[in-house]
């Protein structure tokens, strides 16, 4: 506890440095990450940050000074011309995106790689620290760092604020802008230039491995818990936002503990509980939706059997076995004991000693689960002109999702049948 007030105190530059640093690059980057990431170009922000290497190099070489001015422009420089690359690849031949990008990722990589051996090499006392641009430094940022980042940070938002409505067009619907005039091309570069600044801005504090990571993961954690943009962008902001704050106090609080490393962990310990956990998306409420669902349709086909086994006899409030019922559909036999005594509970069969029988409530949903499974039989055979006998499968699952609308859509539109198409009455009072 100590050690987070003293951290959090911000007495030491140093600390406010890279904590307010780390903050502005993950928040900015994940405002601009998003638009990439709802156009499916996620790797593009990849291809860019191992592009912008050779442009810190070769800034570096020209000014001989690790001005971060000369080096923001020399990545800049080499990270647009990546992407520009990867779309004359892919508009003028046949190599697909994912291909192209691999192609300029390794080959500007790679240079970039060949020219910091060289510096390396080149005896400047003033080389000292240009490696961390591959890895990350963020402790290495100083006031002037700090500037430069509040700067491209405020361009990069604003930008982003400007053009929001453009972007998000050509993010969901890029054939549609073409339509109604909108400058799709120019957008794509204006989306092209953000996403190279972005990158740019970031890799001091995560370098050029890591750089895509904080691109993208703030934006596939937010998707996971709205379907909103401007929310999305928000809570992707704010999860980058916060994982810098934590990745920085990890840092500061292991010695020897690389802070950029520390802030993607994170960011993906973050996306992990958005994937797991998120209350609507997330895979655990995906399968309680698909246990509610099982439970919804067992008891359903319960009330369907009971229903089929009381025309029979055309005695509806008749206790029925186990054993009867299982011979007339088949149910595991645990789930069909828990599928009954939950109906009890609900109140749509009463019980007798070891047999079953309808409530009124339970009467009228049985009875109507069969209506929906006949009426659509008959939908399908009349209007798809599908065979009676390859019907009843799909009817099995479309009677436990029919809305009341539809319901009274089909009955309207196939002029209440009185059979379906096995001869069987549809139960309509």
């Amino acid at each position: 506890m100590k050690e987070l007030i003293e951290f959090l105190s911000f007495e030491d530059a140093n600390v406010r440095y890279v904590v307010f640093g780390s903050m502005l690059l993950a928040a900015s980057s994940a405002v601009v990450g998003s638009f990439s990431f709802l156009r499916k170009k996620s790797l593009a922000g990849d291809a860019v940050a191992h592009a912008v290497l050779p442009g810190v190099c070769l800034a570096f070489m020209i000014t001989g000074t690790k001005n971060p001015f000369a080096l923001i422009i020399g990545a800049f420089l080499t990270g647009w011309l990546s992407l520009v690359s990867i779309d004359f690849i892919t508009s003028k031949t046949k190599i697909k995106e994912d291909t192209a990008i691999g192609l300029v990722l390794s080959v500007f990589f790679g240079i970039g790689i060949l020219l910091l051996t060289a510096i390396q090499h080149a005896g400047n006392a003033e080389q000292s620290g240009l490696e961390s641009f591959l890895f990350g430094k963020a402790a290495a940022l100083v006031g002037e760092d700090l500037l430069v980042f509040i700067a491209l940070s405020i361009v990069l938002l604003v930008t982003v604020l400007v053009f929001f409505k453009e972007l998000t067009l050509i993010a969901f619907d890029e054939n549609f802008a073409k339509v109604i005039g909108f400058p799709v091309r120019g957008l794509e570069l204006l989306l092209t230039t953000l996403t190279v600044l972005a990158v740019v801005v970031g890799i001091q504090a995560v370098g050029v491995v890591l750089m895509a990571a904080m691109l993208i993961t703030p934006a596939a954690a937010a998707r996971f818990w709205t379907d909103r943009l401007g929310v999305m962008i928000t809570i992707a902001a704010f999860l980058g936002a916060f994982a810098a704050l934590v990745g920085a106090f990890i840092s500061y609080l292991y010695e020897n503990m690389p802070t950029g490393p520390c802030i993607v962990l994170v960011l993906s310990l973050l996306a992990i509980a958005s994937f797991l956990f998120a209350p609507q998306k997330g895979i655990a409420a995906k399968m309680l939706k698909q246990r509610r669902h099982q439970k919804q349709f067992l008891q359903e086909n319960i009330l369907k059997t009971l229903y089929h086994l009381g025309e029979q006899k055309s005695r509806f409030l008749d206790y029925y076995t186990i054993d009867e019922i299982q011979q007339k559909r088949y149910f595991p036999a645990k789930a069909l004991e828990n599928g009954l005594q939950q109906l009890v509970r609900q109140g749509y069969l009463k019980r007798q000693k070891a047999t079953w029988c309808f409530t009124p409530e339970g009467f009228e949903k049985g009875k109507r689960v069969t209506k929906l499974h006949r009426l659509w039989e008959v939908y399908l055979t009349e209007y798809l002109r599908i065979a009676p006998d390859h019907v009843h499968d799909d009817a099995e699952t479309m009677e436990h999702i029919i809305t009341p609308e539809l319901e009274a859509t089909l009955e309207q539109r196939l002029q209440f049948p009185l059979n379906d198409p096995h001869n069987t009455k549809i139960p309509y009072e």
